[in-house]
């Protein structure tokens, strides 16, 4: 992370100001995204207000023709807003009532778009390395190795899959040395497969970086692999912003957090592994464990568990005659309705210090007497679970 910088906006011709701001980031303020901006878009406007934390992984997390593209292209510098401000730390990228403007080039953001755009004249290796400062020199063999494209540097782009060309789009947005990096859903267009692989090198990464990431998609089983921080936006503006878990959980958000696939995540350490059946056994914390699918990870591993909304039932007792194997003790702190579905009642749980959510008809949730407040056991099936290292 640097230790000082400099803004530098320099005159267009439409009355901006060139401005040299040096910077002094604190443990708390440094490369923290801040915005607040207006901009029209035809019959669209976008509205938005956030503030971002300056470690980790802020999702933005809404559906196509939301605005998450349009506001990446402010943040980056690649449009201008109409009215507002974007702060990075203690530097304005953007001020428009102090006519503050910061181009792209100068704003040390590194931007991963849907397509590679990789130079086709260049190698691997000089695609990675074009734009490369000094002080990335030190990072070129980890980010490498990180990212597993160290037996492709040799080639052109032309013989790279789509996964490949990806993955050496990520490194060199990275080699950069950005104090912010930007992704705009880098899986799309990818098959399941190469899907699936790339997402594990980001998740990989992404745990590795000391800057923030802000990361796009529409695709919730993305978001609830990679995001540390939720900002959920809609029809151009901001619903929410907060945690993962705590966005998750808000039931009022239900058709927006993806309605029927709506999922919880839960964060578990591996604990062991039982090679006769091909399980493996999770520590949830609080005396409370799961099993899952064989996993090829080691104990003491940190796992992200995915669990769909409409895979979790509940019972008032443990009954030891059922086949599901997950049975957590959990509290009912939380009960809604969907407009759209007057059959069935949503359900936000306490297990331990996270949250759960279940999905049942009304006819069950009466019978079994349930009500905020009451305790109850949790019941998922072993084959329920998505999970991510």
């Amino acid at each position: 992370m640097r230790a000082t910088a400099y803004a530098n906006a320099i005159s267009d011709g439409n009355g901006e100001r060139s401005v040299k701001t040096p910077l002094k980031p604190s443990a708390k303020t440094a490369n923290r995204l801040q915005l607040k901006v207006r901009k029209r878009l035809g019959s669209f406007t976008l509205d938005a207000s956030l503030a971002l934390p300056n470690r980790g992984v802020s999702a933005l997390f809404g559906v196509s023709g939301s605005g998450k593209t349009s506001l990446l292209r402010l943040i980056a510098g690649l449009d201008r807003p109409d009215t507002g401000s974007i702060q990075l730390g203690e530097r304005y990228l953007v001020d428009t009532a102090r006519g503050i403007f910061v181009p792209p080039h100068q704003r040390g953001i590194g931007v991963v778009f849907q397509e590679a755009r990789l130079f086709p004249h260049y190698r691997v290796r000089g695609n990675l390395t074009y734009g490369m400062p000094a002080s990335a020199r030190s990072r070129f063999e980890p980010i490498v190795d990180l990212l597993g494209i160290r037996t492709l540097l040799d080639r052109m782009p032309g013989t790279l899959s789509g996964g490949e060309a990806r993955r050496v789009s990520i490194g060199r947005a990275l080699l950069t040395d950005p104090a912010l990096l930007l992704m705009d859903e880098p899986l799309t267009g990818l098959d399941g497969a190469r899907k699936e692989e790339l997402l594990k090198y980001i998740v990989s990464l992404t745990r590795e970086l000391e800057i923030p990431v802000v990361y796009i998609s529409h695709d919730t089983q993305e978001i609830s692999a990679i995001a540390d921080h939720l900002a959920l936006i809609d029809n151009g503006a901001v619903l929410a912003s907060d945690t993962l878990d705590n966005v998750l959980a808000r039931i009022d958000l239900t058709s927006q957090l993806g309605g029927f696939d709506a999922v919880s995540v839960l964060d578990t350490r591996v604990a062991w592994h039982d090679h006769e059946f091909a399980l493996t056994h999770l520590d949830l914390g609080h005396d409370q464990a799961l099993v899952v699918p064989a996993m090829a990870a080691a104990p003491g591993s940190r796992c992200r568990i995915r669990v769909p909304v409409r895979d979790v039932a509940l019972a008032i007792s443990a009954a030891d005659t059922t086949s599901y194997r997950n049975r957590l003790a959990a509290r009912i702190i939380q009960v809604g309705d969907l407009t759209d579905n007057p059959a069935t009642v949503e359900l936000l749980l306490a297990v331990g210090e996270q949250h759960l959510r279940a999905r049942l008809t009304r006819k069950s949730y009466v019978e079994l007497g349930l009500a905020e407040g009451r305790s109850v056991t949790a019941l998922i099936r072993c084959v329920a679970f998505d999970h991510h290292l």
